[in-house]
């Protein structure tokens, strides 16, 4: 059981300064409820990803009897608000947190401060730089995902001469690096291989995602095959093929495997996305600090929570499962 940190009328005000779903006043290890306390911070709470991660979250609180506490960066990028949501969660009594960095680099001495009072933190999805400031990772094998579409776009490709437009995350983000590397590995090239003719950052947005492949469309009108970090880049690619009439001989394949994300890979928008599961992250990240709390095992290294290539469209040497699996297992 962790001591108090900071006076309880402090604490009062850290809580109120939340959008959490319970804030109850004591230590990690009893609430005002008698309950652990856990905490989760996302990138956003807006993004239907992290929407899906925090329902999660919530199942398993309830399952594990815990009082989940829930936070977010105002948008993707935010580390000073995410910087604040641990410190305050860390002063209402918290056992663990999760968190999915906006920042890899600059939570880790946020992260580092909470250890040090005794509180696990288990990063999900996105790894803090380095992964070991985390006691835990719960995530997908990123460079794997991007592996799997680099792998099917290659088939499927059938010996032409690929002119790819890679739709990225931003600089220097762990995520994007993995998934833009693996998507190359996959394919069989290096990362700056030639046949890479146009990159742009979107930030996983599909308005930017859209700009950027109406940008690559200009410096490179004979694109064929786009690779997206994440569907909602892809759908805003494909908006710009189509205004071009070109989205019929374009390739477009994307990483993450949400609801949308895989209806479109259905109705033939996108023609393959690698899927990956937040709600089992966080599902798992409740349940490890419930059993941290509990006098178990405390969590630690990396935790692979799975990833499955999805596609009508099955190429030859490939393993995939197609969009029947995918919409019934959206994101679970």
């Amino acid at each position: 059981m962790l001591p108090r940190t900071r006076p309880v009328l402090a604490v009062a005000i850290a809580c109120l300064a939340l959008s959490t779903t319970a804030c109850g006043s004591g230590s990690g290890g009893d609430s005002s409820s008698g309950k652990t306390k856990v905490g989760l911070i996302t990138k956003t709470d807006t993004n239907p990803y992290f929407v899906k991660m925090r329902q999660g979250a919530e199942q398993a609180a309830k399952s594990a009897h815990v009082d989940l506490s829930t936070a977010a960066g105002k948008f993707d990028g935010d580390n000073a608000g995410q910087v604040t949501a641990l410190e305050n969660m860390v002063a209402s009594g918290v056992k663990g947190v999760l968190i999915t960095p906006n920042d890899s680099k600059a939570i880790v001495p946020a992260i580092a401060k909470a250890r040090a009072k005794g509180v696990l933190v288990i990063a999900l999805d996105t790894p803090p730089e380095p992964e070991s400031a985390a006691d835990a990772l719960f995530a997908t094998d990123n460079v794997k995902a991007g592996e799997l579409i680099g792998a099917y776009a290659k088939t499927a490709m059938a010996g032409k001469t690929a002119k790819i437009a890679t739709l990225d995350l931003a600089p220097g983000i762990s995520v994007g690096v993995q998934r833009h590397d693996g998507f190359a590995k996959g394919f069989g090239i290096g990362s700056t291989d030639p046949s890479i003719v146009c990159s742009q950052d979107t930030g996983g947005d599909q308005a930017k995602g859209q700009t950027a492949m109406e940008n690559c469309l200009q410096k490179a009108p004979d694109i064929n095959l786009v690779y997206a970090i994440n569907e909602p880049a892809a759908l805003g690619a494909y908006t710009a093929l189509k205004a071009k009439g070109r989205e019929k001989d374009v390739m477009i394949v994307a990483i993450d495997g949400g609801c949308t994300g895989v209806q479109a890979v259905k109705d033939g928008k996108i023609a393959a996305t690698s899927q990956q599961y937040p709600l089992k992250m966080a599902s798992d990240g409740v349940k490890a600090i419930a059993q941290f709390a509990k006098g178990g095992k405390k969590a630690s290294g990396y935790t692979d929570t799975g990833v499955q290539l999805i596609t009508d469209k099955p190429q030859t040497g490939v393993e995939a499962k197609d969009t029947g699996f995918g919409l019934k297992n959206c994101w679970g």
